[in-house]
């Protein structure tokens, strides 16, 4: 397994093997053979390693799992912000309730990801609820499918990991607009520090006065970070990354079936619901640190101290429609969470301040390379800790009026409710041993064997009284094992069995039994896969089955409902992907995925055996880059993103449609002054195309989030 452990910057090697190879020959009694240094091209969207899916950065050949690597190229080339920019180039993806202006959330190959625990940073976790900035990231990596080997407590759709810049020689700038008001400005300043360059810095600063598409969305970001890197001896590197950001901008409710029943139609996407002049933004503050510490005892042997926290404080304000129990045809409702029929809405004024989410986590770990007899071995053993606390308040939430969709929004008075006061609503606590062992036997089989340990010590409060109300505490070893076949060094053939367990779901507020949390579920997967490099691209293919036991709010049949555990969800998909350059002027990153998502056994014959609700059967994702011949510096950027339809309830009666988004853009690099610069403008949505982008659930209630329409984005940057 590879390590970034004691690596100087690549020029000075580099120029170290040139001045060898080009001292006179009567400098040293011994002429040196010529040494030819080689590079790849930074340029393309294929990614050879990736760290998320183990304890280390490790080939994608020789990982017997799905990764899909975002880097920086891509991530420049669209222009993006927020991680549904990012993740829209992978067809495994979702989203899953991820409002403008507000966090957002994902569904991978079905399944929801987890705020507490599908998020990390150089595989540290993070506090899912924040926007993490993009400004100081390298690339972003994620694992799909089950990872109870890395991360314990886990949702069985997959985890995402951001991987930060390290130090290097850079100076530039860039900005940037868009047609909604947008302004942007960001810059990326780093070097090595002292006498043989054993210190590296790099500072990322950035500016964004937000600009939507959506009427009195606007907002506003500021975010810093810092990443440094400090080589103190031979065999010691100290690395350390703090960010933090700050951001406000008005959350946007989204829409509602009408009358339980009916998709909305022609809605205008550029309308904010319950929109009320006196209405507030939601605020978020959130600050990541993240520190390791490795020793080399060997050439074999090297140790590793992670610690980091994560901590995000959001003001959650919102003028927020939601239900119909003040429209006259939704009265014979017992819980009418749905607009009308006539596109009446509720109107509430929803106030959460000091709403703080805290991960702070400690590793140990402990890697090494050793043989027994024929068999190579690469070892990882280690020992964690992860404590989640959330302090909050019981949340004001209170009716003043009602909209309707397609009128004016109408302005009302707010509420004058006080604040409720803060206290803990969760603590918890994750004790894990893990391990994890590369075994080689010959050129072309590998075999990986691993597994953690989970310990589960968690205490959660009532949202009413602050009472003590649960206590669970549960051990489960999860197990992840692999077999690798490679019949050539750029073909790999795999298949897997791993397990994952999560934490139970809490009640949604309109059930029976509002307050309870159901106990952890154990998820299982098995998948297959095929993976290959030729000539500047890569190539992949991973079939897999996902099964958990389903938990939903089960209809007693007189209009009242009991949250239960009942059934089981088995998903079933193919995914193929490609990624880098075709030819000489033409690269892409595509992806494309089938899923047969199924509910069985759940006690309510209507949800059962039909596709899940937001889970398309078919979606693909493409993204192209063409170098015009003749124009040095000039590229055309390209993609298209596919979706077929899918329910838009749990009953599978309602659909919305399928929809083809298309975007075009260019790159153009020159210099000006002297110094290097890059223009980029890009076009989404190009042909201003209609449609629904999420149609899931949250906290049981359904919503319906429509598209962005046609969006133009212009940027500079320069390198100094």
């Amino acid at each position: 397994m590879a390590s970034p452990l004691f690596l100087r910057p690549r020029r000075h090697f580099a120029l170290g093997l040139l001045s060898l190879a080009l001292q006179p020959a009567w400098a040293d009694e011994v002429t040196l053979d010529t040494v030819t240094v080689t590079g790849e091209k930074t340029d393309s969207y294929q990614a050879k390693s990736a760290s998320v899916s183990g304890f280390g950065e490790a080939p994608l050949l020789d990982t017997p799992a799905s990764v899909a690597v975002v880097n920086r190229q891509l991530l420049d080339d669209q222009q993006a912000r927020l991680l549904s920019d990012v993740l829209k180039n992978d067809a495994s993806v979702g989203q899953s309730y991820a409002p403008i202006g507000y966090y957002e959330n994902f569904a991978v190959r079905g399944f929801s990801l987890n705020e507490a625990s599908s998020y990390w940073i150089n595989g540290h976790s993070i506090t899912g609820e924040q926007n993490v900035a993009l400004e100081n990231k390298e690339q972003v990596e994620l694992l799909k499918g089950l990872s109870g080997l890395q991360s314990g407590m886990s949702e069985p759709g997959g985890l995402v990991n951001y991987v930060t810049k390290r130090p290097d020689d850079v100076r530039s700038v860039s900005l940037a607009l868009n047609d909604d008001g947008e302004r942007y400005i960001a810059t990326d300043l780093g070097t090595w520090i002292g006498a043989e360059k054993q210190v590296g810095v790099r500072i990322n600063l950035a500016h964004e006065d937000i600009g939507t598409y959506v009427e009195h969305a606007d907002g506003r970001r500021d975010f810093a970070s810092l990443a440094l890197d400090w080589n103190i001896s031979p065999n010691a590197l100290l690395q350390f990354d703090v960010e933090y950001q700050k951001r406000k901008q008005r959350s946007v409710p989204g829409y509602q079936l009408l009358g339980g029943t009916t998709v909305p139609h022609d809605v205008d996407p550029e309308k904010r619901l319950g929109d009320q002049s006196w209405g507030k933004p939601v605020s978020s503050d959130s600050l990541n640190l993240g520190g390791r510490f490795e020793y080399r005892f060997n050439d074999a042997w090297t140790g590793s101290i992670d610690a980091s926290r994560s901590k995000v404080v959001v003001d959650d304000y919102s003028t927020f429609a939601w239900g119909c129990y003040g429209a006259a045809s939704c009265a014979s409702a017992a819980v009418p969470n749905y607009f009308s029929a006539e596109g009446d809405y509720d109107v509430s004024d929803y106030r959460n301040p000091d709403d703080t989410r805290r991960n702070d986590e400690l590793q140990l770990a402990l890697a090494g390379r050793f043989d027994t007899g024929v068999l190579a071995h690469q070892l990882t053993v280690g020992t964690g800790v992860l404590r989640r606390t959330i302090d909050r308040r019981k949340s004001v939430n209170e009716y003043i009026g009602t909209g309707n969709i397609y009128q004016d929004n109408v302005e009302y008075e707010p509420t004058d409710e006080p604040l409720k006061p803060s206290y803990r609503t969760l603590d918890s606590r994750q004790y894990s041993l893990f391990f994890s062992d590369r075994i080689s036997y010959g050129e072309h089989w590998q075999t990986v064997l691993g597994g953690r340990l989970v310990h589960v010590d968690e205490k959660a409060y009532s949202n009413r009284d602050g009472s003590r109300e649960r206590h669970t505490q549960r051990s489960e070893f999860l197990p992840d094992v692999a077999l690798i076949y490679k019949p050539r060094a750029d073909i790999s053939l795999y298949t897997r069995y791993s397990e994952g367990l999560s934490l139970g779901k809490a009640a949604d507020w309109y059930t029976t039994n509002d307050g309870e949390t159901l106990p952890p579920t154990l998820s299982r997967q098995i998948e297959l896969g095929i993976k290959r490099d030729w000539q500047r691209a890569s190539f992949g293919a991973a079939l897999f089955q996902l099964r958990q036991a389903y938990a939903y709010s089960q209809p007693n049949g007189d209009g009242t409902f009991t949250y239960v555990q009942q059934g089981e969800q088995k998903n079933v998909g193919l995914e193929l992907s490609a990624s880098g350059w075709l030819t000489q002027r033409l690269q892409l990153a595509a992806t494309a995925t089938a899923i047969r998502a199924r509910v069985s056994g759940s006690g309510t014959d209507a949800y059962d055996d039909h596709q899940a609700i937001n889970v398309p059967k078919y979606r693909a994702s493409l993204s192209a880059d063409y170098r015009v011949p003749g124009i040095d510096g000039l590229a055309l950027l390209g993609g298209v993103q596919y979706s077929a339809s899918k329910y838009a309830n749990q009953a599978g009666t309602v659909e919305v449609g399928d929809y083809a988004i298309f975007d075009i853009g260019s790159r153009y690099t020159t210099k000006i002054e002297g110094y290097e610069t890059v223009l980029r403008l890009t076009v989404d949505n190009l042909f201003d195309k209609r449609y629904w982008r999420d149609v899931g659930l949250f906290a049981g209630d359904g919503y319906l989030f429509p598209g962005a329409p046609r969006t133009a984005r212009l940027s500079a940057t320069v390198n100094f």
